[in-house]
């Protein structure tokens, strides 16, 4: 996993039209982390998978190079919103000149194929959520990966992962110390103890997104209605 300053997204900020090296590799830092849940926002506006990565890809891009983020600023605060919008805007241009160059008589920029290797993809996103939900459902899911990921070097990991939820795990505390030779309070100790890390890791990774430590306990509030709902 790769580590980034807590200051990410309030460095690309502060940062304006003037980046420096350490808030462009910052960006691109977040960017490269958080490239899931907009490709799936892209694919469900009916871009064919190779599009759909092909627009991320670009989109990625000119926001990096072209220093898009400039446009950023402290009333859209957290990274996850000014990248939604920043989105929203380059699908729209990207369709005005496909549109274009078609009267043009030109080929289109993009192929709109819905069938592709992978199969057909729905166009209308699962239980009748908007391209906007899955986004954001996406986002939570990766931040929650992401903090997953600083445990895989915890002994033991696997076995307890299931409990850091509250929901029925189907596996009780006796049958883990069986399991690892440990005690039944001895298990309960290191479940605690990873309850508690993995809540100090997704705290961590929300600050990496957010301008200001205020708006961590108000994103954290929000990452788990979205995974509620």
């Amino acid at each position: 996993m790769v580590h980034f300053p807590t200051t990410s997204w309030s460095m690309v900020i502060a940062a304006g039209g003037n980046p420096s090296t350490e808030a462009r590799d910052a960006l691109a830092g977040l960017c490269q982390a958080y490239w899931r849940p907009l490709h799936e926002y892209v694919r469900y506006h009916g871009y064919a998978a190779e599009d759909a990565q092909d627009l991320t890809q670009e989109f990625f891009t000119r926001l990096i190079e072209k220093n898009y983020s400039a446009q950023a600023d402290s009333r859209r605060g957290r990274f996850r919103s000014f990248l939604l919008g920043s989105l929203k805007h380059f699908l729209a241009s990207e369709a005005r000149n496909a549109r274009a160059q078609k009267r043009g008589g030109g080929e289109a920029l993009l192929s709109l194929e819905v069938e592709t290797a992978e199969g057909s993809h729905r166009l209308e996103p699962p239980d009748n959520r908007t391209p906007d939900k899955i986004f954001e459902r996406r986002w939570a899911l990766t931040v929650i990966d992401r903090a997953l990921e600083g445990l895989r070097n915890v002994k033991y990991f696997e076995q307890l992962k299931p409990c850091l939820t509250d929901g029925e795990t189907g596996v009780t505390y006796a049958v883990l110390a069986a399991e690892l030779g440990l005690t039944e309070g001895a298990v309960k100790q290191k479940v605690r103890r990873l309850k508690q890390r993995f809540g100090e890791l997704v705290r961590a990774e929300i600050a990496l997104t957010v301008e200001s430590d205020d708006q961590i306990d108000e994103e954290l509030r929000y990452l788990l209605t979205v995974i509620g709902a």
